[in-house]
This record gives C-alpha cells, sequence and structure tokens, in this order.
C-alpha cells in the first residue's frame, strides 16, 4: 500500500512557475512507476507526465513539453512537477499516481491511467492570465 500526498499547488500569474511534489508512504517508492495526471473542470483526466522507477526515463504530453520537467527522489520518497511558464490552460487540479508493473529493466513509463494502482488526493493550480 502506498499513500500519496501532493502539495505545491496554488494561485498564480501566467509565465508564473510552480514546483508540485509528491510525498509517498512506505519503503517501496523505488519499484513505482509515477505519473502527474491532471483534470480541469467539465474536462476529463489526462496524462501530463511519467517518470520510471529508476528516474532515467520520462515522457511528457505534447502540450506541456519544454515547459514541466518531471524527476523523483527515491531517498526521499518523492516525486516533483516543476512547471515554467505556465499558461491559463494549465489551471487543474493536479494528480500524482504510482504504478506498481513490474519492469525487470526499470525502464516501464505509462501514460495510461488505468495502469496505475494509488493515487494522491489532488492540488489545484490555477493560472491567471
Amino acid at each position: 500500500q502506498v499513500q500519496l500526498v501532493e502539495s505545491g499547488g496554488g494561485l498564480v500569474q501566467a509565465g508564473d512557475s510552480l514546483r508540485l511534489s509528491c510525498a509517498a508512504s512506505g519503503r517501496t517508492f523505488s519499484w513505482y512507476a509515477m505519473g502527474w495526471f491532471r483534470q480541469a473542470p467539465g474536462k476529463e483526466r489526462e496524462f501530463v507526465a511519467a517518470i520510471s522507477r529508476s528516474g532515467g526515463i520520462t515522457y511528457y504530453t505534447d502540450s506541456v513539453k519544454g515547459r514541466f520537467t518531471i524527476s523523483r527522489d527515491n531517498a526521499k520518497n518523492t516525486v516533483y512537477l516543476q512547471m515554467n511558464s505556465l499558461k491559463p490552460e494549465d489551471t487543474a487540479v493536479y494528480y500524482c499516481a504510482a504504478d506498481r508493473t513490474y519492469s525487470s529493466s526499470g525502464s516501464y513509463y505509462s501514460r495510461n491511467g488505468a495502469t496505475y494502482n494509488y493515487w494522491g488526493q489532488g492540488t489545484q493550480v490555477t493560472v491567471s492570465s
């Protein structure tokens, strides 16, 4: 069982930066591929970024490439999402999630929310124009 707690959201202006953090409980954090998803009002949840359990592989949705960076610190049981050059369309509740799919290579990651086993409660990000 993994519990995830997001933090770092807030109200910012377009062009500003935020860093989201997701702290995980338990001693097996390094076993999990991690992802960030977001859901805007009236819209479906969408994939934002993912990182393999080793941290060596990352993947982003096109709309955030070059602006967002996902990273993880397995010693601190934490995954981060650095968000730069924020736009009003980035406004959403951001969720981190953990995927326990086994990968002997450690390079596994997923863009599919259905593969994730644990989810945080979300943190609100609001970007004003």
